[in-house]
């Protein structure tokens, strides 16, 4: 169990998605318990999410923090396209987002894959050992409500 670092004002709200080829679901449910024993309220879209499913049911009920989880490998390849999607939302334009897992096939993703997005519209890129840290850090770091991204320094 992790401990809540900062108990919130009231439940925040996380939209928890895959990218499009992922029909994994045991990474969405263990984030879903953890944010929701940090406090937050979880709309979990399941797998294998379209990218426009992923943006019409946040742009429905605009979340303060969208985190897409992905194992099959293929996050580096399909990923930047997503976050370009929800970033062409202006409702989800300063919505954080963040994304984690196994991103690419040989399980080593390198500084220029986390670069590339970031480039796209990613916040944070959370893999390896640290993800789970680093998510709780980023967690403590935004704001009780509202948007925007000045907290991703805190996770990079």
């Amino acid at each position: 169990m992790y401990l809540r670092h900062q108990p919130p004002d009231g439940p925040r709200h996380a939209v928890l998605s895959t990218i499009p080829s992922d029909s994994h679901t045991w990474n969405l449910l263990f984030l879903q318990l953890l944010l929701e024993e940090q406090g937050w309220e979880v709309t979990n879209l399941g797998a294998c999410v379209p990218v426009d499913v992923l943006t019409t049911e946040s742009a429905a009920r605009v979340p303060d923090l969208i985190v897409v989880s992905t194992v099959n490998g293929h996050g580096a390849e399909e990923a930047p396209a997503l976050a370009r999607a929800v970033r062409a939302v202006p409702a989800l334009s300063g919505v954080p987002l963040v994304i984690g897992g196994k991103l690419d096939t040989s399980g080593a993703t390198g500084p220029d894959v986390h670069a590339a997005l970031v480039a796209a519209g990613f916040d944070a890129v959370l893999t390896g050992p640290n993800a789970v840290p680093g998510l709780l850090g980023l967690l403590d770091a935004l704001p009780q409500h509202g948007h925007g991204r000045a907290y991703a320094d805190a996770v990079r």
